[in-house]
């Protein structure tokens, strides 16, 4: 990929990973109730089911799921579910001190987290439709793919590494001012109307036209 292209893929992926959604809202919950270190685990499950996506468009698949009504909206009511779970799942968690809550080993420890995370993207075709829109405008159809598609992914991974974790971070920071259990009650309910949200915009994506 020639440094131009690359320079401009990054500034793409910035804007994109910084831009709210499913991934973002489920790591400021996640660092909420376990910190930025354990956080991370959830990042790293949101990273691999991002790649899993550019790994079925490199190899055709996406194609075939967004061009197919049946499998794009099996994945997609999977991921507005899953969601839709997240969300009454944090709205019932209990209300505790932040403070003594975070960095604790919860809910299954580093493996759940990052399984939420990852189910959390991999069950989102949203990713799969900007995937498709925007890669042909990066790859360079004569030059050897997979060198192309190894930079997109490991830019894709290290920019959303990055911004997850300044959302978890965020989140983090909240346990200074929001610590009682009082407040974190009310930060749990907008959690999961964030959760909610997301699983509604989720509903409303539409298949690309299809293609020959």
């Amino acid at each position: 990929m020639a440094w131009e292209l690359w320079l401009t893929f990054l500034g793409a992926a910035i804007m994109i990973s910084v831009s709210p959604g499913a991934g973002a809202v489920q790591s400021m919950a996640t660092g909420l109730n376990h910190g930025v270190l354990r956080g991370y685990w959830s990042i790293v499950g949101l990273e691999v089911g991002l790649m899993l996506q550019l790994a079925l468009v490199a190899v055709g698949l996406g194609a075939v799921v967004t061009n197919s009504i049946v499998a794009f909206h099996v994945i997609k009511w999977l991921g507005v579910a899953y969601l839709l779970y997240l969300a009454l799942r944090q709205w019932r968690t209990a209300a505790v001190d932040l403070r003594e809550q975070v960095g604790e080993v919860v809910d299954g420890g580093r493996a759940a987290l990052l399984v939420r995370g990852f189910l959390v993207n991999a069950t989102n075709p949203k990713g799969l439709v900007f995937f498709l829109a925007v890669l042909p405008h990066f790859v360079v159809p004569t030059a050897p793919l997979l060198p192309q598609y190894l930079a997109i992914g490991a830019t894709m991974t290290a920019v959303d590494l990055v911004v997850m974790g300044l959302y978890t971070a965020m989140s983090v920071r909240l346990v200074r001012w929001l610590h009682t259990p009082r407040q974190q009650t009310i930060l749990n309910r907008v959690f999961s109307g964030l959760f909610a949200a997301a699983a509604v915009v989720l509903s409303l994506v539409r298949r690309g036209p299809a293609t020959a």
